[in-house]
């Protein structure tokens, strides 16, 4: 019998999640000379030299504190010393994110921006703030603010943050003056999320999602009988009802995710249907996220993965969130095929 996910219930502690703060397994060997942009799409390749020249800047300076907060005073007096990828879905933004993170020398940190808060959440703010103020870099990928607490957090930690030094790089969808538009009310935020928009030089990366570039669709969802048959041709898989995982993620928090799916082969869910329930949506999305990041596989029966959002949900202030877990699931799906 194979495997189920939800009779783990992994346990991750505060020292184990700074340790993590490093690029996922899908991206241990990008580099700025393995992007290969798209020749219809000039701002990729000027994408890749500007966060080149970016990280250039950053590993010149020296690791001593005290030219650092010099150095980097120079930068905030010039405007603007973050780095903010914008461009939609499969661009490679997180491709270029990562090629920065490992062209920069010394302490430095990667997350999401999930990663990010919930470091937050199991440290407490003035910790995180003492153990990420001592990197020289802290990359923030998938950089969403999705609510007036998120909002007011993350400005005032990447102020702290930017102000002991720390560079700061992030990938997003979404301009960082439009971060929270549509999901609550921005104009009652707008001083703070101005504030934090004014820290980043904004570099644009245009063209379509590559995982989709040429391809067909998803493979169409099998049997139950055909879930259980590609299960067992692939050693190290999981099989779990999909409203039972559903229920299991629930009693996890989303900082487990990755730790959950840990040493999976392939993720295989029986009775895939749309989603009705926001908070269940979105726990779906933190996991798809940490499947594509682990590249594992994932075959499904009842309803293709095109389908897990509703309509509604796909016109909400969540949209861009749902589209590119639909995205990374697609693409997952398509490995599976390739392994039969």
């Amino acid at each position: 019998m194979s495997a189920r996910l939800v009779d783990r219930a992994p346990v991750v502690g505060p020292e184990e999640l700074v340790a993590e703060l490093v690029p996922p397994p899908r991206f241990d060997a990008v580099r700025f000379d393995t992007y290969l942009p798209n020749p219809d799409e000039p701002s990729q390749a000027a994408a890749v030299r500007d966060c080149a020249a970016f990280a250039t800047r950053v590993g010149s300076r020296d690791g001593g504190g005290s030219l650092l907060r010099r150095v980097f005073k120079a930068a905030k007096a010039e405007g603007r010393p973050g780095l903010y990828l914008d461009g939609g879905f499969g661009v490679g933004k997180t491709h270029l994110l990562a090629s920065l993170w490992h062209a920069v020398p010394g302490t430095k940190s990667y997350g999401t921006f999930v990663e990010l808060t919930n470091l937050v959440g199991a440290l407490g703010f003035r910790e995180a703030v003492a153990r990420l103020g001592e990197h020289r870099l802290l990359a923030i990928d998938e950089f969403e603010l999705d609510d007036p607490g998120d909002t007011m957090l993350v400005t005032r930690l990447l102020t702290e943050l930017t102000d002991a030094g720390v560079v700061v790089a992030a990938t997003s969808n979404t301009l960082p003056d439009k971060l929270g538009e549509g999901r609550f009310a921005a104009d009652d935020f707008l001083r703070e999320i101005q504030a934090l928009s004014s820290r980043f030089t904004v570099v644009r990366v245009d063209g379509p999602d590559y995982r989709h570039r040429g391809l067909p669709d998803a493979p169409p969802p099998t049997d139950d009988a055909g879930l259980a048959a590609s299960a067992a041709g692939i050693p190290g898989s999981t099989v779990d009802d999909f409203d039972g995982l559903c229920a299991h993620l629930a009693t996890l928090h989303p900082s487990r995710y990755g730790k959950l799916v840990d040493g999976v082969a392939a993720v295989h869910l029986r009775g895939v249907r749309p989603l009705s329930a926001q908070d269940v949506a979105l726990r779906v999305v933190a996991f798809a996220d940490r499947l594509y990041d682990r590249a594992i596989p994932v075959v499904v029966s009842g309803d293709p993965v095109s389908a897990l959002f509703t309509e509604e949900m796909l016109r909400g202030g969540y949209r861009k969130k749902y589209l590119r877990a639909v995205s990374r699931l697609v693409a997952l799906s398509r490995d599976a095929a390739k392994l039969g």
